[in-house]
């Protein structure tokens, strides 16, 4: 795989207001390209890499395999500078959320999700996101900016420790990521990739790349390039069967249409050195929306010649949305329709729903630059007002 790039003068690296390179977002290239630049050797990035990841380290004092001058060189020049988290919520069902700030003042949102012996991270790309989705609470809450790959990986690193991941012989409770937090991760290509690659470096948190998983809503130019720098599993947020409709619940659609964006991802994965791969396809049932019988049969011959598994997902309603929860009877028919076509068809278990973690209800605390979380709370205003009324 090809690296993004070693330079180490980002964002991820420079802390705002700060002189000093954060060590915690740079994958193995520009942690080499660091030590190298300050006359150390290669073996020096390997070390740090897995005091951070692995051991949990935040500081260079507790690195005593590090010579002490390098230690002092390293305070000088260098930090390990973590997202602050906030607030964390636990479930009843043992699901987790994060509330976490990150620079500028905003708070993301991440969540783990526990099943038996597998633990799912779902892990944030963005302050908000940019997309506008129609059935999904981040976007209602605008847009600020990208997250640095330290503040994207932190929220892993936040997550294992807080298991007691991160020390010799621990736990390994995260062993899935998912990138379907908060934002559309090919929008934050750059830094996502580098995160991704510290997720699945075996210096790092060594996770499969069979369990490290990228969700897009259909950015097709950057999916195109994808392949050059991951071999990460792929999941398609579609939501729709025809464009029609999906120009209405994935705004994005209107540029890069799904026939555009089915051989895209047929791309990406006709490019991985495995040749069993399949994509998922992630559809968001809402009632009397895209949930009628039609409506599978045209996914079904939609998705005919792609090789793909179908994940379901029970809309999760939230304050800023009138649509409503799948019934139980047209889920289940759906399904039955999809399984009768030929596909692995799954229904994706609510989880953390009293805690707002559920699929679809992250939202976090958004220094909004678009002024759109404004427009929608005046509209929601507005139609509850009506409804008063009427009652």
């Amino acid at each position: 795989m090809t690296d993004v790039s070693t330079s180490i003068t980002s964002a991820d690296a420079v802390a705002e207001g700060s002189a000093k390179v954060n060590l915690l977002g740079l994958p193995e290239a520009k942690l080499v390209a660091f030590f190298e630049s300050i006359g150390e050797k290669k073996f020096r990035a390997i070390q740090v890499m897995k005091w951070i990841h692995q051991l949990g380290a935040d500081n260079f004092e507790d690195m005593t395999n590090v010579s002490k001058d390098l230690r002092a060189k390293l305070k000088n020049i260098a930090e390990i500078r973590l997202p602050e988290v906030v607030q964390q919520f636990d479930s009843t069902d043992g699901t987790r959320k994060f509330l976490i700030r990150v620079s500028g003042g905003s708070v993301i949102e991440t969540v783990f999700i526990p099943d038996g012996d597998r633990g799912t991270l779902c892990v944030s790309s963005q302050v908000g996101c940019s997309l506008d989705c129609s059935f999904c609470a981040t976007g209602k809450q605008g847009f600020n900016r990208d997250l640095t790959a330290a503040e994207i990986i932190g929220q892993v690193w936040i997550a294992a420790k807080s298991f007691g991941q991160l020390q010799a012989n621990g736990p390994r409770r995260v062993t899935n990521v998912v990138m379907m937090g908060m934002g559309e991760p090919l929008l934050n290509f750059d830094n996502v990739v580098d995160s991704m690659n510290l997720m699945m470096h075996d210096n790092a948190y060594g996770i499969s790349k069979r369990r490290v998983t990228l969700s897009t809503s259909g950015v097709v130019p950057q999916l195109d390039r994808l392949s050059q720098y991951t071999d990460a599993c792929l999941a398609i947020s579609l939501h729709a069967p025809n464009d029609e409709l999906r120009n209405e619940l994935v705004p994005i659609n209107r540029k890069y249409p799904i026939a555009m964006l089915l051989d895209s991802a047929k791309r990406y994965i006709s490019a991985m050195p495995d040749t069993h791969r399949k994509i998922t396809i992630e559809y968001t049932l809402i009632d009397q929306v895209n949930d009628r019988p039609h409506h599978a049969h045209q996914l079904a011959e939609l998705l005919r010649d792609v090789p793909v598994k179908i994940n379901l997902i029970p809309f999760n309603p939230f304050n800023l949305s009138n649509y409503k929860r799948v019934s139980n009877n047209a889920l289940r028919k759906f399904q039955d329709i999809l399984m009768e076509a030929g596909y692995i068809t799954t229904v994706r278990t609510t989880r953390g729903d009293d805690i707002d973690a559920a699929c679809g209800q992250l939202a976090g605390q958004v220094n909004d630059v678009t002024r759109r979380s404004e427009r929608y709370r005046a509209q929601f205003d507005e139609v509850q007002a009506v409804k008063i009324v009427n009652q």
